[in-house]
């Protein structure tokens, strides 16, 4: 197949750009940790990111992904009154202060799992929602599947130690951005910084929501065996970014290693929206069709995470079929969409069709035949 390059230099070039210099990103004493950026998905720092540890209360995450999915399904509601059993009642640990026999507002209960970590309530959900705390295990295992979370087992609704319950820093980043793309108008809950409940006003344990403006979540773990860790994230300007730490030494630790990820992303990357999905990048000239051409497009939006200050060093290259023949389905790929960076392929797309391209009538594909062959004999 051959095929027709164009070079789009004129994009994003600019006159003689010096070299972005990045240093070496921070070590931090932690088991493991991660820093992906939000919507590009680069990974910009990782040490130990896919080691097995157990995330202790992160696990809420999880807890509090399904609750909420559940509330946006309108399988539930905000008001929902959930039962409170024995076991959630007098399940140690980090609580919300639910009393046993009682029924609580679901709304309450997310509340009492995201900004005061309870154990009680995250086991009174998981029991409502799916008959009983394994059970919802399960279940959680089935979306961390679905996810792409392939390090991961949970085995209770709380990350309560239990041997075998595990996650890694990758896949509790992946879980974040679930939380933060899937259910948008939720996600402010992990952005509270207090709740009160049966008169007991509890903290987020979340420091960084204070000492930080542009970090806005997620969820603190902290057993013997885990240490302390915590899942973060941080907004400044265009630019979203995922921090997770696994096994620092203290409540101070987890905040301090975490901030110098951000500090550390946040001044040296930035991300741009090149395209959106559904922008005419390119009109393809279409053989034997009722449309002489046809839009070409992505199917997603494309985010890159560059040095700060390098996009003007990118270069956009388009190749496409020389003679596509209709008929052509919308979403069917014409091209390749590929951009570089000196000698490095920085992101590589297909370009595809952005509408349906019928068969022309049996005359006019006769017409067409008779020009698509002279135009390949002289081309």
């Amino acid at each position: 197949m051959r095929f027709l390059q164009l070079c789009l230099f004129v994009v994003f070039s600019s006159s003689a750009t010096a070299a972005v210099i990045i240093p070496k990103p921070p070590v931090l004493d932690a088991s493991a940790y991660i820093l992906m950026d939000a919507d590009s998905g680069r990974i910009i720092v990782e040490h130990n990111a896919d080691q097995q540890l157990p995330p202790a209360s992160m696990t809420k995450m999880m807890t509090s992904y399904i609750a909420v999915h559940e509330l946006v399904e309108g399988k539930v509601q905000e008001d929902t009154q959930v039962p409170i059993s024995v076991n959630a009642w007098k399940k140690g640990g980090s609580k919300m202060w639910v009393r046993e026999g009682t029924d609580v507002a679901l709304m309450d209960l997310l509340r009492g799992i995201i900004v005061q970590s309870g154990n009680d309530a995250s086991i009174a959900v998981a029991e409502y929602l799916a008959g009983s705390e394994d059970a919802f295990a399960g279940w959680m295992n089935q979306y961390a599947k679905t996810f792409g979370m392939t390090n991961t087992q949970f085995l209770n609704a709380t990350g309560w130690p239990a041997e075998g319950h595990h996650s890694t820093a990758r896949d509790m980043a992946t879980l974040a951005l679930h939380i933060i793309n899937d259910h948008p108008t939720y996600y402010e809950l992990y952005a509270e910084k207090y709740y009160e409940y049966n008169d007991i006003r509890q903290p987020n344990r979340n420091k960084l929501l204070w000492r930080d403006p542009s970090v806005d979540g997620l969820k603190t773990g902290h057993t013997e065996e885990a240490g302390y860790c915590l899942t973060a994230s941080a907004k400044r300007e265009d630019t979203r970014l995922i921090a997770v730490v696994m096994g620092t030494r203290s409540e101070e630790a987890r905040a301090r290693e975490t901030q110098k990820l951000f500090g550390y992303g946040f001044r040296y990357f930035e991300t741009h929206k090149l395209y959106s999905a559904g922008d005419t990048l390119q009109t393809q000239a279409v053989w034997l069709g009722m449309q002489d051409s046809v839009n070409l497009t992505l199917e997603n939006d494309l985010y890159l995470t560059l040095p700060r200050g390098s996009k003007g060093e990118l270069q956009v290259e388009m190749s496409t079929n020389d003679y596509p023949e209709a008929p052509i389905t919308a979403g069917a790929q014409l091209g390749k969409l590929t951009i570089r960076m000196e000698d490095e392929v920085v992101a590589e797309l297909p370009l595809i069709a952005a509408a349906n391209v019928d068969e022309a009538s049996f005359f006019g594909r006769f017409i067409g035949r008779i020009k698509l062959f002279f135009t390949r004999l002289l081309g």
